[in-house]
């Protein structure tokens, strides 16, 4: 069992990650910028007050723990200067990104062809400048995370909402449970400095999507108003090989087979026991 886990910035992702890295931590710690607000799930000796705006509270980061980044890498003075404060580049750090880093906004290829962990990255986001910063000068592992579904943040429901539209652009997912696997075995197995896609390998059009919705629940959706981007699909090899040497594997590989199980759930909880 290592030592200690930080999660700096803890949200819906460290909700289900917590639980599972206290198998492998004997101390995991989350953050907040409030925590008595936004941690009252996490026991009093597991929260942290940290603001990246406020150095003050750098202090309270436990040295030599390793480190799960969990916010955008904004401003990116304020995260050079917090990263030399912490001493990052001797720890284990993991940053989440997003695969909205990568540069593909000038393709018409359609389908859009495959992005791997070479494609370049669009440098004039702040963020992708932080991740790159802590990639490159601290040894940061980088995750670029795919969008994040499971309990509470259902598609179905976005699309219910209006939220979404049918259109033909493609969309990457990852479901929560399989990010937070990611996440720890990342934290346990990744190369430093290493990039690893995240997602579950099967990009969807939204208009598969919805076309999907449609028939099984008849919840309706409407044609976007905007021909808009095509998406990308990102490739997961590199995630899955790690995985697999953590000795698991993607839970949520197939999307419409994970709906159909959360709309099950769904469905039991809202019926009352008798």
């Amino acid at each position: 069992m290592h030592h200690s886990l930080i999660i700096l910035g803890s949200g819906y992702t460290a909700k289900f990650l917590l639980p599972l890295a206290l198998h492998r931590y004997a101390h995991v710690f989350a953050t907040s910028r409030d925590p008595d607000r936004h941690l009252s799930h996490v026991s009093l000796d597991q929260r942290i007050r940290f603001d990246l705006a406020q150095p003050e509270t750098w202090q309270a980061i436990p040295p030599s723990a390793d480190v799960l980044w969990c916010f955008p890498a904004v401003p990116i003075e304020l995260v050079q200067q917090f990263a030399d404060a912490a001493s990052l580049q001797t720890r284990r750090l993991v940053v989440l990104g997003s695969t909205s880093a990568y540069d593909v906004s000038t393709s018409i290829e359609y389908p859009p062809s495959w992005v791997d962990e070479t494609a370049p990255v669009d440098l004039s986001k702040h963020r992708v400048k932080g991740e790159e910063l802590l990639r490159n000068n601290y040894g940061a592992i980088v995750l670029r995370v795919s969008g994040i579904y499971g309990h509470g943040r259902n598609p179905i429901e976005w699309i219910r909402t209006g939220r979404v539209n049918r259109s033909r652009k493609y969309v990457n997912l990852i479901h929560v449970e399989d990010l937070v696997s990611f996440c720890l075995a990342a934290l346990m197995h990744a190369d430093p400095s290493g990039i690893y896609n995240v997602s579950d390998g099967n990009p969807r059009t939204w208009m598969e999507i919805c076309h999907m919705v449609e028939q099984r629940w008849d919840i309706r959706s409407s044609d976007s108003p905007t021909a808009g981007s095509t998406g990308k699909r990102v490739l997961n090899k590199r995630m899955c090989e790690l995985l697999k040497l953590d000795g698991t594997g993607l839970r949520h590989g197939d999307l419409f087979e994970t709906l159909e199980l959360m709309q099950r759930n769904s469905l039991n909880e809202a019926t009352p026991s008798r």
